[in-house]
């Protein structure tokens, strides 16, 4: 969905070609101030820092702020940065997935012997209940005889 709405918001800049003018995005409940320039040249880079773990709100605009004025090295730069990021978290994620796939199950498991074992034991608490019935109702019979 949110890649819709930035290839919506992208094109919509392209078409309107308004360098000099500011576009409002709001993400993470923050209104950032982004250039249509930047956003137009710039608009993977504008993504990955809004979507990164590893800045706040304040450095996000920074990053918006100073990205016109840096050299196409130094953006290569950042964009390599957040790149290798975003992909050592997802290796990170994939590798711990299947464990805790595998705790989940594990605790499935023994949530499931644990109702099965209250199960049992109402069951049995039944069953002794019933057997205490039949026996006062037994001792009634003969008594009655």
């Amino acid at each position: 969905m949110k890649t819709v709405v930035w290839l919506i918001l992208i094109c919509s800049l392209v078409l309107a070609d308004n360098s000099n003018s500011v576009t409002t995005i709001r993400e993470h409940g923050t209104k950032f101030m982004i250039s249509n320039a930047l956003l137009k040249k710039h608009a993977l880079l504008v993504k990955m820092i809004l979507a990164t773990e590893s800045m706040d709100d304040d450095e996000r605009q920074y990053w918006f702020d100073i990205l016109p004025s840096m050299t196409d090295r130094q953006t290569e730069r950042l964009y390599n940065i957040l790149e290798t990021e975003r992909r050592k978290l997802q290796e990170l994620e994939k590798k711990y997935a299947k464990e805790i796939r595998i705790l989940n199950e594990k605790h499935l498991i023994e949530y499931q012997k644990l109702q099965y074992e209250e199960k049992i034991k109402f069951l049995n608490s039944l069953h002794s209940k019933e057997e205490k019935s039949t026996l006062e109702e037994a001792e009634e019979l003969l008594q009655s005889i």
